[in-house]
């Protein structure tokens, strides 16, 4: 039994050795995933932008930010984490800076306004547009929220959603995801470390209590047998037999 003992806790600690060493592969895989990507951002040199007092503004005004912060926490629900958003490092390189800079530009485009020429007379589902400038507000449309084949929706969609928003929405996009798969794959190195050490105690506690058993044993030796029975146990064995 103890054998069996011994033999199961070595291959608890083999269990746990196995389970430290994927784990700590996995953080030194994620660091350089972070280094990389920190490399990354700064060489784009995209920056948030602080007041004095170290409050997140946009186009000099913290209530435009606030406005955007509440597309991005409101309309979109993510999950910002705010400690992420340090007047100290306003480089862009987190996951919710990354967010904020993709809010900032969707926040200019829904509100924005787009100028729209027509060179002649355009009918449209029986209304006729004279010829002329017009004004057309995106009026908090994304790019499916317009009409493609309307004389001015169409092209103020062209003008406010260019290949340019969509390409900088899709590259911060590929940064969030990143920086949230980084951050998932260092909290499974740190999981993978902790089921480590939990086999490695257990398979340490279960050697030691097995030789903890054997060298009780060891100590204590065999219980002896007396080969007679004393004398006054004798005597009082004959009393019962006679009564």
């Amino acid at each position: 039994m103890r054998k069996r003992l011994t033999a199961l806790g070595y291959a608890l600690l083999v269990v746990g050795l196995a389970f430290g060493v994927a784990g700590g592969v996995a953080y030194f895989r994620v660091q350089d995933g972070y280094d990389s990507l920190q490399a990354f951002s700064t060489a784009q040199d995209v920056t948030l932008s602080y007041n004095e007092d170290g409050e997140l503004i946009d186009r000099g005004s913290t209530e435009e930010a606030q406005a955007i912060m509440s597309l991005l926490e409101d309309d979109w629900k993510y999950p910002v984490v705010h400690s992420d958003l340090d007047a100290n490092d306003p480089l862009v390189d987190t996951a919710s800076e990354y967010m904020f800079m993709m809010a900032t530009i969707n926040y200019h485009v829904l509100h924005g306004t787009q100028e729209i020429t027509l060179t002649e007379d355009a009918e449209y589902n029986g209304e006729v547009f004279a010829a002329g400038t017009y004004e057309v507000p995106v009026d908090g449309r994304y790019w499916t929220g317009f009409d493609r084949l309307h004389p001015l929706e169409g092209p103020a969609r062209a003008q406010a959603w260019t290949g340019t928003v969509h390409g900088l929405v899709g590259e911060l996009g590929v940064g969030t995801v990143t920086h949230s798969t980084l951050q998932m794959g260092l909290a499974l190195s740190a999981l993978f470390a902790a089921v480590g050490l939990t086999f490695m105690l257990s398979g340490a506690g279960v050697v030691w209590a097995s030789k903890a058993k054997r060298d009780e044993t060891e100590t204590s030796g065999p219980t002896e047998i007396p080969d007679t029975i004393p004398d006054d146990l004798l005597d009082e064995r004959k009393v019962d037999a006679t009564v």
